[in-house]
């Protein structure tokens, strides 16, 4: 929780669009306040340290939502079924390229 949250008094103040009637959100104090305090440096590292990577790593591969089986059967014949297409659409193009310059060159 950060510091704007909380009122003079330590209670936590509404932040975003609901806020109380009446009560200014911001101020010069608290602009001054941001201005003035330091940034707060948790590392010195810019991407965080090695120790922190592989628990990191585990935490995000849980929230990976794997297909099935059956699920990656269909995307790779869909991939499969696309590079076919793509392929004669290329060799049909490079053909009628050939046959082109084939005819404008010879007399």
């Amino acid at each position: 929780m950060s510091e704007d949250q909380l009122d003079k008094d330590g209670s936590l103040r509404p932040a975003g669009k609901r806020q109380l009637a009446g009560v200014s959100t911001t101020s010069t104090s608290s602009y001054e306040a941001k201005r003035l305090a330091p940034e707060p440096k948790d590392d010195d590292s810019p991407g965080g340290s090695v120790t922190r990577f592989l628990p990191e790593v585990v935490s995000e591969m849980g929230k990976v939502v794997w297909p099935t089986a059956r699920q990656m059967v269909t995307y790779t014949l869909v991939v499969f079924a696309f590079l076919i297409v793509l392929t004669a659409l290329v060799s049909g193009v490079d053909f009628l390229a050939g046959l082109g310059v084939e005819a404008v060159l010879t007399p």
